[in-house]
């Protein structure tokens, strides 16, 4: 697990490193035409002086489970506890609003991707080019999702996307391909046997590749495999849609872009986002497993909608971006208009002072109450809209509008999503006039803010929600969880 990242000033420089390398002979070179920049290199007086390699300074490379960052988060210390502690209670609530950014920020910085890490999932793109060149010269393979978008977190999937264009624009000069193509007229066809030729490469050829799997009647075809020495979980795609004429980018590269663009208008966005995945995670309302759960892509949009309806807005709505593209931002998909400014200048946004516990607060209140059985989400106009179609949970791809991103959702997710939000919410407001209390007795600190938002929860078994008679939020909410504990409280009498 202790690696090098290392950049040389030339080509030349790696070149004259490979030749001096151990590449096996030409007796023993595979079929593939490529030589890899991956190198293993073996410390052998580290057998006779194991001490020799302690102290090296290297980062974690996947985020504290959940039990780890409690305690970090409520270690969170400033001059505004000792301040609050001497009697100065004047501004608790000020104060304690401003601690619990200090935790938000705290865990932003330990989820969100390193520079080290960001530059490694480009050198793993950049070694699977090696490969896939040796069949499709000029292609290129572009990490796309998570890994780019600013919003992953330490250990989170590579997603690669294996771009065609500019080999296909001069594929005429390989009669290999051109047979292939006349072989078939089916583009999913294709890229069926494009991966699967990637996909044997990379098992037999690919340096610290195990684990290859081509799964290729997918709806979308890909090949997955573990890069053993980077550590991350990989998956490569290619063209959806392969035709012999220049084609756009992936609708799944314009929404990476678009992410990123929001991520870098406001520090706010990102440090929300990350907030609200991590709670998220916690309860079970994502799953890294296919399911009825909210996807976090689902998740980071309903995120994006909550600050654009703001006064005033953080993050302008989709559509105003498209008014301000000029004609090198002009990208249309199959049909789907995937255009957007890229200029940051041009951007103008009103200011907006909220702070970062205000904005995870009102979050939960603004989903604890939101029409979802009328209306859908949608950040391309910025506003609520009527629901086209019966579904639990709808919210709108930002580029092919006429697809629901939250389809798998079920009621009963939904409903304990709109039920955890309505006790974080709560337990948002109880922290407002509370201090943190120190540590307990066995030298643990006692969770506050936004550490109590981590912990299990009182609702998880939550099935569905009765309805009844509209209260004010903070009310309803408060009524809810004296149920719930009254509730709690009589099972364990008749246990007794």
């Amino acid at each position: 697990g202790v690696y090098a990242v290392v950049e040389f000033a030339s080509r030349d420089n790696v070149v004259s490193l490979l030749e001096s390398a151990a590449i096996p002979g030409v007796s023993h070179e595979s079929v593939v035409p490529f030589k890899s920049r991956l190198l293993s290199l073996r410390n052998h007086s580290s057998v006779h002086s194991p001490t020799q390699q302690s102290g090296l300074p290297c980062q974690p490379q996947t985020t504290a489970p959940i039990s780890e960052l409690i305690q970090r988060l409520s270690r969170e210390e400033s001059v505004s506890i000792r301040l609050i502690e001497t009697g100065v209670t004047l501004f608790i609530k000020g104060l304690v609003a401003d601690l619990v950014d200090d935790q938000i920020n705290s865990l932003t910085e330990a989820y969100q991707l390193t520079e080290e890490n960001s530059r490694l999932r480009f050198l793993v793109c950049s070694l699977l080019k090696d490969i896939a060149a040796a069949y499709f010269p000029e292609c290129t393979i572009r990490p796309f999702g998570s890994s780019v978008n600013g919003f992953g977190k330490l250990g989170c999937d590579l997603d690669m996307f294996l771009d065609l264009d500019r080999f296909k624009r001069n594929y005429g000069s390989f009669p290999h391909v051109q047979t292939q193509m006349k072989r078939t007229n089916s583009e999913r066809h294709v890229t069926q046997s494009i991966l699967s030729v990637i996909g044997e490469c990379v098992d037999h050829f690919g340096p610290g590749c195990v684990g290859v799997q081509k799964i290729l009647n997918a709806r979308c075809p890909l090949v997955r495999f573990a890069h053993q020495p980077s550590g991350f979980q990989c998956d490569l795609t290619a063209n959806n849609r392969y035709s012999l004429r220049a084609r756009g980018k992936m609708v799944a590269m314009k929404s990476t872009e678009l992410l990123y663009l929001y991520g870098e208008l406001d520090p706010r966005v990102r440090s929300l986002v990350f907030t609200i995945r991590c709670w998220a995670r916690a309860h079970g309302v994502t799953s890294s497993i296919p399911g009825a759960w909210i996807t976090n892509f689902a998740l980071t949009v309903m995120v994006l909608f909550f600050l654009q309806k703001r006064t005033p807005p953080i993050i302008p709505k989709l559509d105003y971006l498209r008014d301000l593209a000029g004609p090198a931002d002009e990208s249309v998909i199959e049909g789907n208009d995937c255009t957007f400014v890229t200029d940051f200048s041009k951007i103008q946004l009103p200011s907006n002072s909220e702070t970062l516990e205000q904005l995870l607060s009102d979050f939960f209140e603004f989903y604890a109450t939101f029409p979802f059985s009328r209306m859908s989400v949608n950040i391309r106009k910025g506003k609520e809209q009527n629901k086209l179609e019966v579904t639990p949970l709808h919210i709108q791809n930002p580029f092919e509008t006429s697809l629901n991103v939250s389809k798998n959702v079920n009621s009963s997710q939904l409903d304990r999503f709109v039920a955890l939000c309505q006790e974080s919410a709560w337990l948002l407001q109880q922290s407002e006039n509370r201090t943190p209390r120190g540590v307990g007795g066995d030298n643990t600190p006692t969770p506050w803010g936004l550490a109590t938002l981590l912990l299990p929860s009182q609702v998880a078994g939550i099935k569905g929600r009765k309805k009844r008679k509209r209260e004010p939020a903070s009310e309803r909410i408060k009524s809810l969880l004296e149920s719930l504990k009254n509730k709690n409280e009589d099972r364990k009498s008749q246990d007794s």
